[in-house]
């Protein structure tokens, strides 16, 4: 060995060692708002729209579901946007021209109730405040809203058209959105009706379905008695029993529905149960009529000891007494038997206490029955109960005033007095049975999280059913053509299209009318006289006209003349409802997708792509859906892609109250957008996915791996020019491998692209960094790239392969890791322009090379085994590292020893030396199980240390200390110099 006193000159100049600045620590915190800042200095989003357009490139839209402007972005946001800016920059690295305009959702309740709570605390009802001054209020607060998510969503580097960012607030959208309404009218597919809805007391507004969520809630239970006046005789003198979680309905009640297909029985109490410490309401003698089935479970609510079947029951034209008829003439109604298949007798007593106004099932039933109820001489009318607070109507005997739901002060969105009261007075009357409390699912609304009823009210619907014979439809129905679009459109996952279809087939009509204020308008005049919606052309145009130029204020505050065009004012009734806001959104499509932003800018409808979480199957997918299905006769999108939940690290839900959340904020400001960005690339968005401190190191671990790879290689190609790339033909067998895996994954990458695959990319990368390159091509070629002279062969083949990966990794990488690869392209092209103007290069179909795939599989097997021995020597200090072995290697299977002809098996094990031989070896040598037929024998490499590449060689001798290759390459080198002075 080379003694270092013996040395007569350090070599360590002459060896060529990575150099560049782009340094190993990212500082992502402080480096990324700088990259931001050249971004927005070069306009980058209209930049690359524009050099896709002077080059012809193919359009493709992504339109954005809007967020709703009341808050900080959380970490659900922060998914979907970057989800988002996959899709937008891989389409620009795809060559596509790519349209995509952020957008805002700004009506409805949650910023209605903000403001109310601001005027609240300066002792204003908002009922006293000009609706012009509350509209101003909650259009100020979205506005701030969204200055602060655009913020935030751009520092996560999100590139779209933000100078043109929509919002469904803007004039021109409010008046977009009216005139989308205005379609529907035209058609005939809006109608008012006046049936059970959702209603919300707490919010003072109808809900649609969508907006209804289910939650634990417990509720009194009832069992009260309807006297039987009429019917089958076996009856008389009995009481039909109900079942009911819902007592406040009682004083609503207006039949009783049961199912012909249910055995029914009179059944008497003969005894009580004893030492009870209160007086049960069932006595012996009464006479109850309840499902056969049932039975014993009624019976044991009630207290009854024992009991007998009297006969069966025939309930066919039966006529009941109110319960409450005994304490109230206005109870003195018949209550008729109606038969219903909703009637099961799974649970309760069999039959169903039928309150048309309060229930959709009692509603159907009650329409299906108009022919009984009138042969029965039965009033029909559907009354009106509880008005928009949930109290009851003064026109409701005995309960006048008393609330369901209380709507103000600390007890908002508890149940009120009603039920208490019911039940009382079912006491007094001497018709309840027995009560209870039930734990169940219960509707709430999605936004106050208060309980909602079912309230008869008048509002306006779009049908569903209803065939169309005009140029959209062609004779179908909103449901048909909706149900059409569903199978023309593409689904990411495919499992979407199944929910969303199976959610339309079964939804009724679209509620579209709300009782609040801030939102679009249902701007439409009706016929006092004949309840018929005003369709004239003339004055829907002033309408709109109107509402683009002073916004949707306007049909609040100017007079209906202002609109009517000459027509009679006093003949119309102006409608003040605002529109859903799902409509709202639904119809975004309207004045984003068929909106030329700018003269000459490209634009096309249905998008190519709508993206939001699975939720949006019952929320915007679906409305957007609708609203276009019902304008366009198709849907706004040719395909849907959804992901999951954010969930933490244990699969549970986020929650301030429980301290499990991440804030996209604080992962910014610690860690750098890059690390979430890498994290939504790394996880499978189209289920429920996780993240928290430990994901997140994980997370960080990947992004050094790949970091420290685009570090390598710019270190290693400092200085190289086109004048030094080698041919194909030219290229060693590592060189054309590593060529093979980049065509391999040029196809995968744009592949999963395409697919919106992009954990695929991350994982694919991630590998090919740590597996071929890290592994394999950088530790084969370092000793070559460091100690080679710059014109050989290997070392510029080697420069070349790795150009080309550079080029390539920069640009696969660069939709999911636009600030690295920025960063990392801008320190080799300074002078190049942004890295995202790039297209993914073409890669020569020449540098597929499935046979050196085939060797490098076989070459990296025997590697595995070399290893494991050498690991066993460097572990028992035998050697220090692999440059002090020359292992002896047997390779018994001849494809395994085939796979080495051409290489140098030294270079290739990373060793000084090494020695194959076919066939077996002695038993004492290292074999690993799962590569069978090779054996190794880990010797000391014999000769003197080379004093520049310190490899262990036999040529290797005093005074210089130099291998043969190194002495040649400091000559040349030394030569360099001379000319260089």
């Amino acid at each position: 060995m080379a003694d270092d006193a013996e040395q007569t000159r350090d070599y360590r100049e002459t060896v060529f060692l990575p150099d560049t600045p782009f340094p190993m620590r990212a500082g992502l915190p402080k480096l990324e708002p700088q990259i931001l800042e050249k971004w927005a200095e070069a306009d980058l989003y209209r930049a690359v729209r524009k050099a896709r357009q002077d080059a012809g490139a193919p359009l493709f839209v992504l339109h954005d579901g809007p967020p709703y402007a009341n808050g900080a972005i959380h970490i659900g946001h922060a998914l979907n946007k970057i989800l988002k800016d996959f899709v937008v920059r891989s389409r620009f690295a795809l060559g596509f021209d790519v349209d995509y305009v952020p957008g805002w959702d700004c009506h409805g309740l949650p910023i209605e109730w903000k403001i109310e709570e601001q005027y609240r605390a300066k002792g204003r009802r908002k009922d006293d405040v000009p609706v012009a001054e509350f509209r101003a209020e909650c259009r100020a607060y979205a506005d701030k809203w969204i200055g602060e998510q655009m913020r935030e969503f751009q520092r996560l580097g999100i590139t779209g058209d933000w100078a043109h960012r929509y919002a469904t607030m803007d004039y021109g959208s409010e008046a977009a959105i009216v005139a989308e309404f205005h379609k529907f009218v035209a058609s005939g597919q809006i109608f008012r009706g006046s049936k059970p809805v959702m209603w919300s007391p707490v919010e003072r507004t109808a809900l649609a379905d969508a907006e209804v969520e289910y939650h634990d809630h417990v509720s009194p239970t009832i069992w009260a008695k309807f006297p039987v006046q009429s019917g089958d005789e076996r009856a008389k003198g009995a009481a039909v029993v109900i079942w009911t979680t819902t007592p406040w309905t009682i004083p609503a009640n207006r039949a009783v529905s049961y199912n012909p297909a249910i055995s029914y029985g009179v059944f008497e109490v003969e005894a009580i149960e004893q030492d009870l410490p209160f007086e049960p309401w069932a006595a012996p003698g009464d006479r109850l009529i309840v499902a056969d089935k049932l039975a014993d479970e009624v019976m044991k609510a009630a207290k009854v000891a024992s009991f007998k079947r009297v006969s069966d029951v025939d309930c066919d034209r039966m006529v009941l007494a109110h319960p409450l008829a005994a304490l109230d003439d206005g109870f003195g109604f018949k209550v008729p038997m109606l038969p219903g298949e909703h009637v099961t007798d799974d649970a309760g007593t069999g039959f169903v206490h039928t309150a048309p106004g309060h229930g959709a099932d009692d509603y159907l039933v009650w329409l299906k029955s108009r022919q009984l109820l009138t042969e029965l001489g039965v009033d029909q009318t559907i009354p009106d109960t509880v008005d928009p607070d949930s109290a009851y109507y003064p026109h409701v005997p005995l309960f006048p005033g008393l609330k369901v739901l209380e709507t103000e002060g600390k007890k908002a969105g508890k149940f009120g007095p009603a039920n208490g009261a019911v039940m009382e007075k079912l006491i007094e009357a001497g018709n309840l049975l027995a009560r209870g409390r039930l734990e169940h699912s219960y509707p709430h609304s999605w936004r106050s999280k208060a309980p909602v009823i079912f309230r008869n009210t008048p509002q306006w619907f779009i049908r569903m059913d209803a065939a169309l014979e005009d140029a959209v439809h062609g004779g179908k129905t909103l449901r048909q053509t909706a149900l059409d679009a569903i199978d023309a459109t593409a689904f990411h996952p495919a499992a979407g299209k199944n929910r969303i279809r199976t959610m339309v087939e079964g939804r009724p009509d679209w509620l579209i009318s709300r009782q609040r204020a801030w939102g679009s308008p249902l701007a439409m005049f009706v016929d006092k006289e004949t309840g018929e919606p005003l369709r004239d052309e003339a004055v829907n145009a002033r309408i709109v006209e109107v509402i683009a130029a002073e916004g949707a204020d306007a049909w609040f505050t100017r007079p209906a003349e202002d609109f009517l065009a000459g027509q009679d004012a006093s003949k119309y009734e102006k409608v003040e409802d605002i529109l859903d806001v799902w409509f709202d959104s639904g119809s975004t499509h309207s004045f984003v997708l068929e909106n030329q932003r700018e003269p000459g800018l490209p634009t096309h409808s249905p998008a190519d792509l709508y993206l939001e979480g699975s939720d949006q199957h019952r929320g915007w997918f679906q409305s957007s859906l609708l609203e276009s299905s019902g304008t366009r006769g198709r849907a706004p999108y040719k395909a849907v892609l959804t992901h999951g939940f954010t969930l933490d690290e244990k699969g549970e839900k986020m929650s301030k109250s429980l301290g499990n959340t991440i804030e996209p904020q604080s992962v910014i400001k610690d860690s750098g957008a890059e690390i979430l960005r890498l994290w939504a690339g790394m996880v499978d968005y189209a289920d429920d996915q996780r993240i928290g401190k430990t994901i997140l190191q994980t997370t960080t671990d990947a992004y050094r791996k790949i970091r420290n790879t685009l570090r390598y290689m710019l270190g290693a190609l400092a200085g190289f020019t086109d004048a030094e790339a080698l041919p194909l033909e030219d290229m060693p067998p590592l060189e054309r491998f590593i060529l093979h895996r980049l065509w391999e994954l040029d196809r995968d990458v744009r592949a999963a692209y395409e697919a919106y695959a992009f954990s695929d990319v991350t994982r694919a990368m991630i590998e090919f960094c740590q597996n071929e390159l890290s592994s394999l091509f950088f530790d084969v070629r370092r000793d070559s790239l460091y100690c080679d002279r710059p014109d050989a062969l290997r070392r510029r083949a080697a420069r070349t392969v790795m150009d080309a990966a550079f080029e390539r990794l920069t640009i696969w990488l660069s939709p999911l890791m636009p600030f690295t690869t920025e960063e990392a392209w801008s320190t080799r092209h300074p002078n190049a322009g942004p890295n995202t103007l790039r297209i993914i290069p073409e890669t020569p179909a020449a540098w597929r090379n499935d046979a050196e795939a085939e060797r490098w599989a076989k070459v990296q097997a025997v590697t595995s085994v070399v290893n494991g021995a050498l690991e066993i020597e460097r572990r028992e200090k035998r050697i220090g590292a692999a440059l002090e072995a020359a292992p002896q290697v047997a390779v018994a299977e001849a494809a395994l020893a085939q796979a080495f002809e051409g290489l140098d098996a030294a270079e290739v094990f990373r060793t000084s030396q090494a020695e194959l031989q076919s066939g077996e070896t002695a038993d004492e040598a290292f074999r690993l199980p799962e590569v069978p037929g090779v054996a190794v024998r880990p010797f000391r490499a014999e000769g003197t240390k080379c004093a520049r590449c310190w490899r262990v060689l036999a040529e290797v001798s005093a005074p210089k200390f130099l291998c043969v290759r190194c002495d040649d390459a400091v000559e040349a080198w030394d030569i360099g110099q001379g000319a260089a002075a």
